[in-house]
């Protein structure tokens, strides 16, 4: 359904992209931001999907500055190598990535983001310093307590699991504190990347009500 692209940041560095345009008229746009494991498989069948609920769906690939096309599974080994990327993080370089990402499809019409992971964290601060966006949407993203001081320019929801090993409901909490006017949402038993279905944490109990509560906010939202 989908295709590579190349995108150009406002400081001139080109980028890969994975884009999945609806059938027929669009709704809107979503930029898709991913996980530690790059614009895989995974990833491109979330624009897919996107497109499937009638969106243009575009993710970059914000690790291309340091690993042109990086993608990963994941296996022990790959999800160890995976978390070199975030060792020390580039935000800002990230987000003129995804500023690039939301430029090039805001003349289709509203834009949203959704990210999963390290893609959550962006989507939130994506929606407190970026232009050109409607909603946001995070799942599990570990570094959004960080920011939680950041106050969103457009509607957020945030998604977390209850037994997520690396983001402790004491974070979710202080989340929910500071950001009243996000909403937030902890999904009982689910794990770190529960939406993903090609990884072991996968909750399809948890997904199957994730996904339709995101279409719904995007739907009320981007138009």
């Amino acid at each position: 359904m989908g295709h590579d692209i190349k995108l150009t940041a406002s400081d001139n560095f080109q980028f890969g992209a994975y884009r999945a345009d609806p059938r027929g008229t669009p709704k809107g746009a979503v930029v898709v931001i991913q996980e530690i494991f790059g614009v895989n498989y995974h990833i491109r069948s979330v624009c897919d999907r996107l497109a499937g609920e009638g969106y243009v769906a575009i993710a970059p690939s914000i690790f291309d500055r340091t690993t042109p096309g990086f993608q990963s599974g994941y296996s022990p080994d790959e999800i160890a190598e995976a978390r070199k990327f975030v060792a020390s993080p580039d935000w800002a370089a990230m987000l003129r990535d995804t500023q690039a990402a939301i430029d090039a499809v805001k003349s289709v019409g509203p834009v949203g983001i959704i990210g999963f992971c390290l893609g959550g964290s962006i989507a939130f601060v994506a929606a407190t310093r970026l232009s050109g966006l409607k909603a946001a949407i995070g799942y599990y993203g570990g570094a959004v307590v960080r920011f939680a001081d950041e106050t969103p320019k457009v509607p957020t929801q945030l998604h977390f699991g209850e037994k997520d090993a690396g983001i402790p409901l004491t974070d979710v909490e202080t989340i929910k504190s500071k950001r009243p006017d996000v909403e937030v949402f902890v999904y009982p038993g689910a794990q770190h990347g529960f939406h993903c279905d090609e990884r072991a944490s996968y909750d399809k109990a948890s997904a199957d009500i994730a996904w339709p509560r995101s279409m719904d906010f995007f739907a009320k939202h981007l138009k």
